[in-house]
């Protein structure tokens, strides 16, 4: 790993490639910090290869970016505080989905207590949480524009990965059976199961709003987004990855 570059002036001579690979090196298993230590490890590392890399983006203009985002990412590191809400994430098991139709997934799987080794002895009879909010998205007036339309929840046995296929299967019988119901009216209560009323009010602020979003870069295998809630509140980043 090189040493941290204070100016972004000097990484101006770094080949794209190679800017990639630091930042993905840099954060690489620190997703599982504190949100407050990510924040500040943007602040004080990253900052300066983002910036850099915003300033290569080879595809500017957001209509052209419509086509390069379709498919299957997976967020590697990121400052929104929505992505913990829940206890024990599992990372690899955590996925973007851009569909052809103008529908975006975020799925993950949630399963408490996934790293202690006791645990583990006996996940052919735990129960993990798989989590998706569903979106649409478009541009208009050359931006993105991303709504929440919808939550799914399931119950699965833990010894069963979510896997990249069964993600998108998922997606897809959600996508189907919301247009065959022509589903489209924004619920402005969340109907969560099993879940206590102090999380569901976690979840119901930023349910209902209408992020901004932004690729400060973006090309065919990796994209770092910057998203903003509220006017007045902090910016936060993810940097994904495709899978598929």
């Amino acid at each position: 790993m090189a040493s941290v570059v204070l100016d972004s002036s000097k990484l101006s001579s770094w080949k794209t490639g190679d800017l990639k690979s630091e930042v993905l090196a840099l954060t690489k298993d620190r997703d599982t910090d504190s949100l407050k230590d990510k924040v500040l490890f943007h602040k004080n590392e990253l900052t300066p290869y983002f910036d850099e890399l915003s300033r290569r983006n080879p595809y500017p203009v957001v209509e052209d970016q419509i086509a390069v985002v379709l498919g299957v990412w997976s967020p590697v590191w990121s400052t929104i505080p929505f992505h913990d809400s829940l206890p024990g994430r599992i990372h690899d098991q955590s996925y973007q989905i851009f569909g052809n139709r103008g529908y975006y997934g975020n799925i993950a799987r949630y399963a408490p207590g996934n790293r202690s080794n006791l645990l583990q002895k006996f996940s052919s009879l735990l129960i993990a949480y798989d989590f998706m909010v569903l979106q649409t998205f478009a541009v208009r007036d050359g931006q993105w524009c991303i709504q929440n339309v919808g939550i799914e929840q399931a119950f699965r046995r833990r010894s069963s990965a979510l896997t990249i296929d069964k993600a998108e299967n998922w997606f897809t019988t959600v996508v189907d059976t919301r247009l065959d119901a022509k589903k489209a009216d924004l619920p402005q209560e969340l109907k969560l199961q099993n879940l206590d009323r102090n999380t569901v009010k976690k979840f119901e602020k930023t349910y209902l709003a209408s992020p901004k979003f932004e690729h400060l870069y973006v090309d065919e295998d990796f994209r770092l987004v910057k998203t903003q809630r509220e006017e007045k509140q902090r910016p936060s980043y993810t940097i994904a990855v495709r899978r598929r």
